[in-house]
């Protein structure tokens, strides 16, 4: 199979336990987009948390795409065009608001210069902003601060209180997308967007089928463009759920596995 489009997670996947893509990983990167090959990177990260990223991988240069916010927002890199977007309807950031403050859990989301924290900042706050270099902006109170559109809201806590309040979420916001990224992390987005999704509209557009496609991914929001591949690749280190679903589990993100996929099934 000649494979058209790359796709890849950014945090645990293309990025190493230090946030950083490694250089052998990176040359090979280079490598098959001179060969023509597209590279989208899809990631739970907003916009501006994905550009550093791309940048580094000359995805302007070569053509390539980003799909941010879990693929809420789809963007072709040479143009800066969005391509796809969706956003959480204006209604439901004060009842968002209140279940976080009921639920005793953080809530966040983002403009393009900054976190918009609506509770206490915590550590898992604090971890997000480490990874998207973005400020937290503490506001007084959330939904009249946001008045702008936003493509996700994430809530935090410990993991294993969030798992539980995961399907309380589901259950009382049904018309919105509830998921868990990493076990800290509750992801809040428009209904049906996940990154199978978004990979779809991205497709259609480059005019290729997704058996074309290879998805490279570790956590609990790559499961789904993971089963919706061509070839569906899982790192080493990814949570077991998705190694069971992937039809190839690559080396670890410390162990180049992004540059041995490519090895193996590219070149």
């Amino acid at each position: 199979m000649a494979y058209e489009l790359l796709v890849m997670d950014l945090d645990g996947t293309l990025t190493n336990s230090e946030k950083k893509i490694t250089p052998k990983t990176k040359e090979a990167l280079l490598r098959i987009q001179r060969e023509g090959i597209h590279i989208a990177l899809a990631s739970g990260r907003p916009t501006p948390g994905v550009m550093p990223v791309a940048e580094e991988l000359k995805l302007e240069e070569f053509g390539g795409y980003i799909l941010s916010y879990n693929g809420a927002n789809v963007m072709k890199m040479d143009t800066k065009e969005v391509i796809y977007q969706d956003i959480v309807p204006k209604e439901f950031i004060e009842p968002l608001y209140q279940a976080a403050l009921a639920f005793h859990v953080g809530i966040i989301s983002y403009s393009n210069s900054e976190i918009i924290a609506g509770t206490k900042t915590d550590e898992y706050m604090q971890k997000e902003s480490s990874i998207i270099h973005l400020p937290i902006h503490e506001v007084d109170n959330f939904s009249e601060y946001i008045d702008f559109p936003v493509n996700k809201c994430l809530m935090t806590a410990e993991g294993s209180y969030l798992e539980t309040v995961l399907p309380r979420m589901q259950e009382k916001f049904p018309e919105l997308n509830i998921f868990r990224s990493e076990p800290y992390f509750l992801e809040i987005m428009p209904k049906n967007i996940d990154k199978a999704f978004s990979l779809s509209r991205l497709l259609e557009y480059m005019g290729i089928t997704r058996k074309r496609m290879i998805c490279c991914g570790d956590g609990f929001n790559d499961l789904s463009m993971i089963r919706y591949a061509g070839l569906g690749v899982a790192m080493a280190n990814a949570q077991p759920e998705v190694k069971r679903e992937a039809d190839y589990v690559t080396a670890s993100n410390d162990e180049d596995g992004i540059a041995q996929v490519i090895e193996k099934f590219i070149f």
